[in-house]
């Protein structure tokens, strides 16, 4: 059934049909339904106005993937507040570095959470809440509710998201965009625009929907809360595992999912038994992005699930948006959509370059934004003419279809020769063998950087010196070699989050610490 236009809250959704679940945790079990979700939230958010939390101001989310978490957020959301969600696997340190760029004035943690708080300058913050456990210095989160009236919603404003990138390529900045004072649902409200472009590409109210990933990033949570401002149930995985996947989308009906292609290959890696076990024909669509995705594995993934996966490419900055469906993608593999916006690919001289010749992706218009507490890298994401960039590489083609070849930071120099890593991992990622892979340039005295992959496999018993010299004459067959890793490093794992974003710098700087 398709949605009425008119109802984007969670408020509105409770009153028309409050016993329908509106988070399911995929492998606890437990259910929140929209009249909880609304209630728990008003409740929450007169709670933190009660204690000084006012509009505009600032509270953080340190903890797991829980069935408090889209409560805590929808609470932010209602209140007019900005609200950052922090990753759960930063040390004490990273955190605190978060809490106070960021200015929080609240944090809402867990007990999982615990050993790392202890580790907390909380000097500045006046509201702790744990929304599960026992956390010392902490009011518990079901005291906090039932001792508070839920906020009357007519005093109810919208707030908005403040995250911060993940620090791959140095400390993490937090992406700030601007408040827009309107009433909770207000149609201007930039939240509620991107849950009418969910409803304008045909979502149904009965939509159910999987996010495998953890909430603390930009994509799940924005996803999964506008999911909700369309009455679909959100099924929440506390961490990802292909099996488990599988199992909840025919368990539980699933619509429409996202992933990134690192949960793909995890996908794909299970035994053929299993992955034919389950049932999957429920699904209606399934987008992702985050990573580029290999085009064997996209291939793979559509011959399984059928030409129902769509891809984006987007970023926490909203200045610029690609999108491709599936019949696109086959037409033209690889590619990460049609830009949205005006979009301009910059060389070297910061002159435009021709259509199929590699530069950096730039974007006209998209919103406001800047990152927080720091002019300087606001200013560095725009040129001259005020086209703005994430930093990403790549072309547009003769049909106008753009590629990313590699984030510009992590382009290796050879030589002289610029050399965009992800070639080769797409190539590499395609081998049978190979679990997880990431190039990088490593230094050399006679070139400069040297190209080299370091690659997880399938089964870590089979790393050997001919297995390293298949994997580079299989990388040879598809590219040029000096694109090619001249030597293979096998290693237990690679350092990506849960999300499936690779921290290159991390892995570089393994390589490059004793260089002077």
């Amino acid at each position: 059934m398709a949605l009425p236009a008119v109802l984007t809250t969670p408020a509105e959704h409770a009153r028309r049909t409050p016993d329908k679940p509106a988070i399911i945790m995929g492998a606890g079990g437990e259910v929140v339904t929209y009249a909880q979700l609304d209630d728990r939230s008003a409740r929450l958010a007169q709670a933190l106005r009660d204690r000084g939390i006012g509009e505009g101001d600032q509270i953080a989310i340190l903890m797991e993937n829980n069935r408090a978490y889209l409560e805590v957020t929808w609470a932010a959301q209602r209140s007019g507040l900005y609200y950052t969600a922090i990753n759960k696997h930063l040390r004490s340190a990273e955190v605190q570095y978060i809490l106070d760029d960021c200015g929080a004035v609240a944090l809402v943690t867990s007990a999982a959470m615990a050993d790392v708080v202890a580790g907390l300058d909380l000097s500045r913050i006046t509201v702790r809440i744990s929304a599960s456990g026992d956390v010392d210095g902490f009011e518990r989160y079901d005291d906090v509710l039932a001792a508070s009236e839920p906020m009357p919603e007519d005093q109810a404003r919208e707030g908005r998201e403040m995250l911060y990138s993940s620090g791959t390529t140095g400390q993490p900045k937090g992406v700030r965009k601007p408040l827009v004072a309107v009433p909770f649902g207000d149609p201007a409200a930039p939240p509620v625009l991107i849950a009418k472009g969910l409803e304008m590409r045909g979502a149904l109210d009965d939509a159910v929907y999987l996010s495998p990933a953890p909430l603390y990033h930009g994509s799940p949570l924005v996803f999964s809360m506008s999911w909700q401002r369309l009455g679909a149930t959100v099924v929440v995985m506390e961490s990802f595992d292909a099996k488990l996947c599988l199992q909840l989308i025919e368990r539980h009906g699933v619509t429409d999912a996202q992933f990134v292609p690192t949960m793909f290959v995890r996908m794909l890696r299970l035994p053929e038994e299993v992955r034919r076990r389950y049932d999957l024909s429920s699904l209606r669509e399934v987008i992702h992005g985050a990573a580029p995705c290999p085009v064997p594995v996209k291939r793979e993934m559509m011959s399984w699930w059928g030409p129902i996966i769509h891809e984006y490419y987007s970023g926490t900055e909203d200045i610029g948006t690609a999108s491709i469906t599936p019949q696109e993608w086959l037409a033209h593999p690889g590619s990460v959509g049609r830009p949205m916006q005006e979009c301009h690919i910059v060389g070297e001289d910061g002159e435009e370059v021709p259509r199929g010749k590699v530069g950096v992706v730039y974007f006209a218009g998209g919103r406001p934004f800047e990152y927080h507490n720091d002019p300087a890298k606001t200013a560095a994401a725009a040129n001259a003419k005020g086209w703005r960039t994430l930093g990403d590489m790549g072309y547009l083609d003769e049909d106008g279809y753009l590629y990313l070849t590699d984030r510009l930071a992590f382009m290796i120099i050879s030589g002289g020769v610029n050399i965009y890593p992800q070639e080769a991992e797409n190539v590499l990622s395609g081998h049978p063998a190979v679990a997880d892979v990431a190039v990088i340039g490593v230094p050399d005295d006679e070139m400069g950087e040297s190209v080299r992959a370091v690659v997880q496999l399938v089964e870590p018993a089979c790393a050997s010196a001919d297995l390293e010299a298949e994997l580079i004459a299989y990388c040879r067959s598809e590219l040029a070699s000096y694109k090619c890793p001249r030597r293979v490093d096998f290693v237990d794992s690679l350092p990506r989050d849960p999300s499936g974003k690779l921290h290159k710098r991390l892995l570089r700087e393994q390589y490059w610490t004793e260089v002077g």
